[in-house]
């Protein structure tokens, strides 16, 4: 069953945002298996990140790579949001 999961992070700037992206990118993991969407949105030192993976396990797996780049930037991500996904609509 999909997951969406939503981080909320009590800070997080686009510069931050793009640190992580490059960083993940570097380690191999800037396109995980097992993620099917990804958006990170909202006020420049205020973002947030929506993503739907196809797995518990997959994002876990991801998560053991994220996790110590942001420790290692001093951020946190805070708690996330995870719930069953019920419906997922693509455009054209």
């Amino acid at each position: 069953m999909a997951l969406t999961i939503s981080f909320s992070p009590k800070s997080l700037s686009t510069t931050q945002y793009d640190e992580v992206i490059r960083r993940l990118a570097a380690a191999g993991a800037g396109a995980p298996s097992g993620r099917l969407f990804h958006t990170c949105f909202g006020p420049p030192h205020h973002l947030r990140v929506v993503d739907v993976w196809a797995s518990q396990e997959q994002f876990d797996k991801f998560g053991a790579v994220l996790m110590p780049l942001m420790k290692e930037m001093g951020l946190d991500s805070g708690v996330p949001d995870i719930q069953p996904q019920h419906n997922s609509l693509v455009g054209k």
